[in-house]
């Protein structure tokens, strides 16, 4: 049993899957939980077994989080947790089909979760960060974020919006006290895959990370303070190397004219002519 408290942790998603190790791993940490997901039954077997095998006390919120009215009643609760230390914003879910072949309600209800209900759970925990000087936030983001290719369109936007806003509140609130980290797992072997239409026994299995090793190796990254962690990419240099390159290519983006190969015809016309 941890008998250090860390103060609570947060998880949404936390009833199976990604959510559920990280649930455990926290707690197995000495974190309080406060553990949001739909399936209120498997919430609370969670519970009894987590207080009772790690000394623990854990809270039970079920809420779909698709449903704007029960992300605002998450809401309020965050902002009365005076412990709160972590926010792991994990609940998501993808697609495989080609965006065109993707039924549009079924899109607009993931962006609820994977944009919407993130955003606003995050707002609801930073000014108490911010305020009490501690908190950290983790974003369960994807390698799409990078590679939207791979998979439905609105699914790789959704989780490049996850790591473009991990971005900016690192920026905003690193010298707050407040530590932020966007995990971008690959292929993971959850059921993930099943609801998104492609189970994961289809995929080759060289691929396929256990899920426990991709937690444990997001918390690695975690207690290292960093800001992207990639568990399935071997070679840091090369994602060092395309960092550099992003950042370089930012500090490019500020002119007064277009660049020379936007410019019509007439234009670079005229330009000779006066330099002539």
């Amino acid at each position: 049993m941890n008998t250090f408290n860390h103060g609570a942790a947060l998880v949404t998603g936390a009833s199976s899957g990604i959510g559920a190790i990280y649930a455990r791993k926290l707690a197995q940490r000495g974190y309080d939980l406060i553990l949001v997901a739909r399936n209120r039954k498997r919430l609370n077997e969670m519970s009894e077994e987590f207080s009772s095998q790690y000394g623990v006390n854990v809270t039970v919120w079920d809420a779909d989080l698709t449903d704007p009215d029960q992300v605002q009643m998450v809401e309020r609760h965050i902002k009365t947790q005076e412990n709160l230390t972590l926010l792991v914003n994990n609940a998501g879910f993808g697609g495989y089909s080609p965006l065109l072949e993707s039924d549009v309600n079924k899109m607009d209800e993931m962006i609820q979760l994977n944009v919407t209900a993130l955003t606003r759970l995050t707002y609801a925990a930073v000014p108490g960060f911010v305020a009490r000087g501690r908190g950290a936030i983790i974003n369960i983001a994807s390698i799409v974020a990078i590679a939207p290719e791979i998979l439905n369109g609105v699914y790789g936007a959704s989780k490049a919006y996850v790591q473009a806003l991990s971005y900016s509140l690192h920026h905003e609130l690193k010298d707050k006290g407040i530590q932020i980290q966007a995990v971008l797992p690959g292929a993971t072997a959850t059921d993930f895959w099943t609801a998104a239409g492609l189970p994961v026994e289809h995929l080759p299995s060289e691929i396929v990370m256990n899920a426990e090793d991709m937690v444990n190796a997001a918390l690695v990254g975690f207690d290292r303070g960093e800001l992207i962690t990639i568990p399935s990419l071997h070679d840091l240099a090369e994602w060092e190397k395309f960092e550099s390159a992003r950042q370089a290519l930012a500090q490019k983006f500020g002119n007064d004219k277009p660049a020379d190969r936007y410019l019509s015809t007439d234009q670079t016309q005229c330009s000779h002519v006066a330099s002539a």
